[in-house]
């Protein structure tokens, strides 16, 4: 099974969340040391990641049935149209020779 790829809005928001959290922690932290900024930089790789696996996925398309009503049952044909029949004649009535 293959492994879903992120999407658009996993990488802006992961990338976007390492960048930021990385330059708030280092000006917040005061950090100056390698061992300092290392951990910084470690922390926010961790929260970008979290942050872009708890994006929501779009949910999967599915085909659109065509030609037929939203909702529709198989099970259930469609009644057929009938066409308006023209008027009724009297019968024609012969009259008696007399």
């Amino acid at each position: 099974m293959a492994m879903p790829r992120p999407t658009v809005a996993q990488l802006a928001y992961g990338s976007c969340t390492v960048i930021l959290s990385t330059l708030a922690m280092l000006l917040l932290s005061g950090a100056s040391s390698a061992v300092d900024v290392t951990f910084v930089a470690v922390s926010a790789l961790a929260l970008g990641l979290l942050v872009a696996m708890t994006v929501p996925r779009p949910a999967p398309r599915r085909p659109v049935a065509v030609g037929r009503p939203a909702g529709a049952e198989r099970s259930v044909a469609p009644e057929p149209v009938r066409a308006a029949a023209p008027p009724a004649r009297e019968p024609v009535r012969e009259r008696a020779a007399s």
